[in-house]
């Protein structure tokens, strides 16, 4: 304030008088963006640094290990300090100035910047990869009806399972890391050992048509690793017993092809589909619990806010994670780990999801609510990939118009449009930390975009055509990606 009016050439008596009456403190009270308290009214300098609220906010919450803090008034974030960020004249003393503060990631995971190595071997495009939970291993599915395990420490090709019969179109790990699940156009499920490459079982077959995702059972509700629920372009979900062989569930209710399902931790599944609807049952028997409408169009796909947690289950791959620790629990307390981490993002048991639709838009829901909690528009094409970030603070989304957008998690507020790709984006990843995405496109490049600084972080040219799949390896070392060019390509720091 005082430097605009220097600015303007103001005189210094004027400045004075601004420089008394700003006050020298302020009450403030430091609330959590849920709006639980830190702890009562506190009197604060009004030059007092983000750096110094930390330190203040560390105390009051008595955590044990110090941790990173972002602060806000309103909707200006503290960068330097209170003074710099608010204009103090304009304060009502009289009132406690609320200051809201937002935990971040302790640990930093750093943009990629270089591809480590490109691995040939699959014959025709790259449909879907995914990294095991603990992050260790890699598994991609593709047009030539293979599945391909790869060795992260040697960047090689490990195993390639042959049994589809077609494009084998997505695959699935457990939440133990034991098993891979591998679906594909011919409506068949496999069941493969990542350890010897050899699969388990029989294929599991029921569905007619294309399956389109598939979903394990959270880890805390059964340890065993054991149920497996699939959608398919049929119009059923259906749930399979993996180590029977055998489908448990057909779940009917869509008129349309089933396009997403995921299970909940709260013993719930959601599907979504092309007949513009978004379904939640309940896992154990089936039951249709609620039908949520609003779509004008397909619904392409479902994101869950405790998907991350689900994904990892009883790892915690940002912990530096160590296999001999994990190796040391028994299930039971790796069970209770799982449990933890999922209650420590759903305490409630009150799980919100994200839709996208071919109507350009999405829809923000809760579980315990029929209404849509808002819509999210700003779109101007297709919207075919939605994630929530691995704290649920936030929301990005991949569009057909050649932008991701970031949206905040519990209200569906837009905070930002990424531009930069010159074709579709379709696929999208978080690092383990929330504070960098990285988009794959039609136009063969891969972007990683900063959410602190809402640019483009990082350019990574090298696909020969588009790219498909994405993943950002649990643990935050490297980012996997593959496509049209049937080559995996691994990128690191």
């Amino acid at each position: 304030m005082l430097a605009k009016k220097r600015k303007f050439g103001a005189s210094s008596e004027e400045e004075k008088d601004e420089t008394q009456n700003a006050p020298h403190t302020i009450q403030a009270r430091l609330i959590s963006d849920t709006g639980e308290e830190a702890g009562p009214p506190i009197e604060l300098p009004a030059g007092v640094t983000a750096q110094q609220l930390g330190l203040i906010c560390n105390a009051l919450l008595k955590n044990e290990e110090s941790t990173p803090y972002l602060f806000f008034v309103g909707d200006d974030e503290i960068k330097k300090s209170l003074e710099q960020t608010l204009d103090l004249t304009q304060v009502d003393t009289e009132n406690v100035l609320d200051i809201v503060y937002q935990p971040q990631a302790v640990f930093k995971v750093r943009p990629v910047t270089r591809c480590t190595s490109s691995m040939p071997g699959h014959a025709e495009a790259i449909v879907s990869l995914s990294f095991s939970p603990n992050g260790k291993h890699l598994a991609s599915g593709s047009g030539d009806t293979t599945v391909r395990l790869w060795d992260l420490t040697t960047e090689t090709p490990h195993y390639t399972c042959s049994g589809h019969k077609q494009w084998v179109l997505c695959v699935s790990w457990s939440p133990d890391g034991e098993l891979l699940a591998s679906a594909c156009k011919a409506g068949q499920i496999i069941i493969w050992d990542p350890e010897t490459g050899q699969q388990k079982g029989r294929p599991l077959t029921g569905h007619k048509k294309h399956i389109n995702c598939l979903s394990w059972e959270p880890y805390h509700q059964n340890v065993e690793c054991r149920k497996l629920a699939s959608a398919s372009s049929d119009g059923d979900c259906r749930v399979w017993d993996v180590k029977l062989g055998q489908c448990l569930l057909n779940i009917a209710g869509h008129t349309n092809a089933v396009t997403a399902v995921r299970w909940g931790g709260a013993g719930l599944i959601y599907t979504s589909s092309k007949d513009r609807s978004i379904k939640m049952w309940r896992a154990a028997d089936g039951i249709l619990c609620r039908t949520f409408t609003g779509h004008a169009h397909w619904v392409n796909n479902l994101a869950l806010s405790t998907d991350y947690v689900l994904r990892t289950g009883p790892f915690e791959p940002v912990k530096k994670f160590n296999k001999d620790n994990y190796n040391n629990l028994d299930t039971e307390q790796r069970q209770a780990l799982a449990l933890k981490r999922f209650q420590a993002v759903c305490p409630d048991d009150v799980e919100s999801f994200v839709s996208c639709s071919d109507d350009n838009t999405l829809y923000l829901w809760r579980n315990n609510q029929n209404k849509c909690v808002t819509r999210l528009t700003g779109h101007q094409n297709v919207v075919n990939d939605v994630k929530y970030s691995p704290d649920v603070k936030l929301i990005a989304s991949a569009s057909f118009d050649k932008s991701v957008r970031l949206w905040r998690a519990h209200d569906g507020q837009f905070l930002a449009t990424f531009r930069g790709h010159v074709q579709a984006v379709y696929t999208l990843a978080w690092s383990a930390d929330s504070r960098l995405i990285v988009s794959g496109s039609k136009d063969s490049t891969l972007k990683v975009w900063s959410v602190q600084t809402k640019k483009l972080a990082q350019e990574l040219p090298g696909h020969a055509d588009e790219v498909f799949g994405v993943d950002w390896a649990p643990d935050g070392s490297r980012v996997a990606s593959g496509g049209k060019d049937k080559v995996i390509k691994l990128w690191a720091y």
